[in-house]
């Protein structure tokens, strides 16, 4: 071949490259959702507890529903706000989502002067999925069978006893504070300790280090059931199939008392109407789904589906319950 020949050839060769990389964006942009690639779902805690075996089980009938792989991806810290400030930054295509439970729209409230991202704003709701009752209960050691038995133990020795959370701002911390409130147990300065995760703070109490919890029936049934705690009470309006025999907080003498931890995904703002339609449909039928549902009450989940309108009106609601909850039991983070 001639030199100049070959020259040209490259040339051209140099220019057909050329017009392929200016076109790769707009090919890959014309993939239709969600083909392109997995889909990540960010849970910002810790595997192992309620949030992160809620995710995995709608996970798995997502990747069913759309056709593609759906990946549980673990950021845990800062009560939940490391995993969901990496959400809130993330490209909103649809292959980035965020799922967690209720401490997402408590802890704005408690953390407003730290918290690097709006928990309203910078968040596109696709669906609520879940819903849970909390176990309270207590190392076996504390001699109280009823929540009335633990008002009177504590009150005559508020300087022995400790409640534990496994997070700030969580459903079980905000239900124990409620708990301590309602029954003027807060005036006795009885401490709430604060551990990073349920694993933790679980196996204090059942060491006897700590005396009292509220958490859900993922991380406490098995323990109850063991013997190693003991049930006092659950915080559903009605009592549970998982533990018939164990009263609500109303029986037990709290006849206002109803609190839940309820879950759901998110996906970063300002996310396309198309993607968001695609995503609430396909959550929508997973939570239709009779296995799923039939694996959530085996965890202690209710099915408690909303859409994205309602799920948004659904945490405005919640976050004006919780921030009466928060002045009225006088929570600050220090």
């Amino acid at each position: 071949m001639k030199r100049s020949t070959r020259r040209l050839f490259v040339q051209h060769g140099a220019a057909l490259a050329a017009v392929a990389l200016l076109h790769a964006p707009q090919a890959a942009a014309q993939t239709p959702y969600p083909k392109a690639r997995p889909i990540t779902i960010v849970v910002p805690h810790a595997p192992g507890g309620a949030v992160d075996g809620v995710a995995r089980t709608l996970a798995e009938r997502l990747a069913s529903e759309l056709g593609q792989s759906v990946i549980v991806e673990n950021r845990a810290g800062a009560s939940g706000m490391i995993g969901a400030a990496s959400v809130a930054r993330a490209d909103p295509d649809g292959y980035t989502l965020y799922f967690n439970a209720s401490i997402h729209s408590i802890n704005p409230l408690l953390y407003k002067s730290t918290i690097k991202y709006d928990a309203v704003k910078d968040f596109t709701a696709i669906g609520m999925v879940a819903q849970g009752a909390l176990i309270f209960s207590v190392n076996p050691q504390v001699p109280a069978r009823t929540v009335q038995e633990l008002v009177s133990v504590v009150k005559a020795a508020p300087d022995k006893f400790s409640f534990v959370t496994s997070g700030y701002g969580s459903a079980g911390h905000l239900g124990v504070a409620q708990f301590l409130y309602e029954t003027g147990l807060s005036k006795g300065g009885i401490p709430i300790v604060l551990y990073k995760g349920t694993a933790p703070a679980m196996q204090d109490l059942i060491g006897g280090q700590v005396h009292a919890m509220m958490d859900p029936f993922l991380s406490s049934l098995p323990h109850v059931k063991a013997g190693k705690l003991r049930a006092l009470a659950v915080t559903g309006a009605e009592r549970s199939p998982l533990l018939p025999d164990v009263p609500t907080m109303r029986e037990a003498g709290l006849k206002d008392f109803e609190f839940y931890s309820w879950y759901g995904l998110w996906a970063p703002a300002r996310l396309p109407a198309p993607i968001l339609q695609t995503l609430e449909a396909a959550t929508a039928k997973a939570a239709q789904d009779p296995a799923l549902k039939s694996k959530l009450n085996g965890l202690g989940f209710d099915v408690a589906y909303r859409n994205a309108a309602d799920f948004d009106k659904f945490i405005a609601s919640e976050m004006t319950k919780y921030q009466a909850i928060i002045e009225k039991a006088n929570i600050k983070i220090e």
